[in-house]
């Protein structure tokens, strides 16, 4: 973003978190910006984002009505929002419309073709409100829905910037879920091995995070080149 920034000659940046009810925050030190968040209007959300004080607007409600005009933002942060959304691609869409030419999309997302993305997916809504005290850290804003779409994988998300012509700049794997940075985190890796090694390894179990930094072309054409 700071490249960003210098590019734009030191304009600023209009910053979009998608996802703000979890309180990521974006720090870029000695940038100029203006950030607004969305997010869904879950009670655990609302909460969260009212705490928030760097944020210049909010939104929360159906984010395929959030008011995202078109070309509005140099930067889009997608925060551990896809994997809990209906309508992730339409919703993504929209974020990418409000994204100026050349501008950043900055994703996070849970991997569905994970083994701790498949026990998320599967675990009945009951059980996960029982256990998110116990497994959580303490702090951590959740239960929140555990969708996934397609879209919510690394195949997904590639073959959506292939569709859409954005240009992936950088490709992440990591390890972040809520319950392996919880008190019962040594049992989690446990479950999630086992359910790696059930699946013959088409879920890893030492990855459940993926980070993209995805470029929005600047030629309106580029898509056909």
């Amino acid at each position: 973003m700071r490249e960003l920034w210098t590019e734009q000659l030191g304009r600023r940046l209009d910053i979009l978190i998608a996802g703000c009810g979890r309180g990521d925050t974006v720090d870029v030190d000695r940038v100029e910006t203006r950030v607004t968040g969305i997010d869904e209007d879950l009670p655990v959300l609302r909460a969260s984002t009212g705490r928030r004080d760097d944020l210049d607007a909010r939104f929360l409600g159906d984010l395929r009505a959030a008011p995202l005009l078109p070309r509005t933002f140099d930067v889009v942060h997608v925060a551990f929002l896809l994997e809990r959304v209906h309508h992730a691609e339409l919703v993504l869409d929209r974020m990418v419309n409000a994204l100026r030419p050349g501008g950043l999309l900055l994703i996070r997302m849970r991997d569905r073709s994970s083994a701790y993305g498949f026990c998320d997916r599967f675990m009945p809504g009951w059980l996960r409100r029982l256990l998110w005290s116990r497994f959580a850290p303490k702090g951590m804003v959740g239960p929140l829905p555990a969708i996934y779409e397609q879209v919510a994988s690394r195949e997904g998300i590639h073959s959506y910037c292939l569709m859409r012509g954005l240009m992936i700049a950088e490709d992440y794997s990591g390890s972040s879920g809520p319950a392996l940075r919880g008190p019962h985190a040594k049992l989690v890796r446990v479950v999630c091995q086992v359910v790696g090694r059930l699946a013959g390894d088409r879920l890893p179990s030492t990855r459940d995070e993926v980070t993209l930094v995805i470029r929005k072309p600047q030629n309106h054409f580029a898509r056909l080149i």
